[in-house]
């Protein structure tokens, strides 16, 4: 009997499909996983923002996971949005239940257009209740700072640095995304807390408006790869692998009037 190497998002929904749950499934899926998804909110969203959000139940979000973890099981867990502390508790304390050992938390607190995605109050439930149960986390430049509670990382060592305090800090591996950095290559960082080696994924810069889902995709695509079972390192190169072809091959699609997605779709 054939098994799927399953994959549960759980996440908030982009109504503009290029970001959060809807690429999530698109990334697991082309990752060749099968991908289950935990609903936490409902965005009203396109390529050119975020302007509203509505919250789904956190007695919902924990039902979702219930349902999906008791019966089809998972062999890794991205996180990604989670709005209110009451979400973050429940997602915690369900997930807690399970043991899943590949759990990649994406730390989404706020939008490319600038809305903020998590209640104030989150966030130090974020730190507390579940970092701990992360395996890896993947911050953009401005969460990671926000996690730190430090200055601005304007430059490489700065984000080199950062990586490193944030896997003390919350005894954690880090995957570091240079993003919002001036230059024509970006290095992200990933610090293997297990093998306490650090690792660069330099890239070149894609001058293209087309990067709304960057940081879902990257994530879904690492969660992935632990799930096919990759070493954390292994793991960390095929997500900065994937995420650099899809921007590449995005770049000169015309979709919307704002930030466009990364390209994630079958190959006919």
């Amino acid at each position: 009997m054939k098994h799927y190497t399953r994959v549960l998002s759980i996440a908030g929904s982009d109504s503009g499909g290029g970001a959060g749950i809807q690429a999530d499934i698109k990334t697991i899926s082309l990752m060749g996983c099968y991908a289950a998804t935990a609903i936490t909110a409902v965005t009203v969203q396109n390529t050119v923002g975020v302007s509203a959000v509505h919250a789904v139940p956190p007695e919902i979000v924990k039902g979702q996971i219930d349902a999906v973890l008791g019966d089809i099981g998972a062999d890794a867990v991205k996180i990604g949005m989670l709005q209110s502390a009451e979400t973050v508790v429940a997602t915690a304390e369900t997930l807690r239940r399970y043991s899943i050992r590949n759990v990649v938390l994406d730390p989404v607190m706020v939008s490319t257009s600038g809305h903020r995605l998590i209640e104030e109050s989150a966030v130090a439930t974020l730190q507390s209740e579940l970092i701990p149960l992360a395996r890896v986390i993947t911050p953009n430049i401005p969460e990671a700072e926000l996690l730190l509670g430090e200055g601005e990382i304007q430059t490489e060592k700065a984000l080199e640095e950062a990586t490193m305090k944030l896997a003390r800090l919350y005894d954690v591996s880090v995957l570091l995304k240079a993003g919002h950095l001036s230059g024509n290559v970006l290095t992200d960082f990933f610090f293997d807390n297990e093998k306490k080696e650090l690792l660069t994924l330099p890239s070149q810069r894609v001058e293209t408006r087309n990067t709304h889902g960057t940081g879902c995709t990257m994530s879904s695509a690492l969660a992935a790869s632990l799930a096919k079972g990759e070493s954390l390192q292994q793991a960390a190169r095929s997500a900065k692998d994937f995420i650099s072809k899809a921007i590449i091959a995005g770049a000169d699609y015309e979709i919307g009037h704002g930030h466009g997605p990364v390209k994630l779709i079958f190959k006919n």
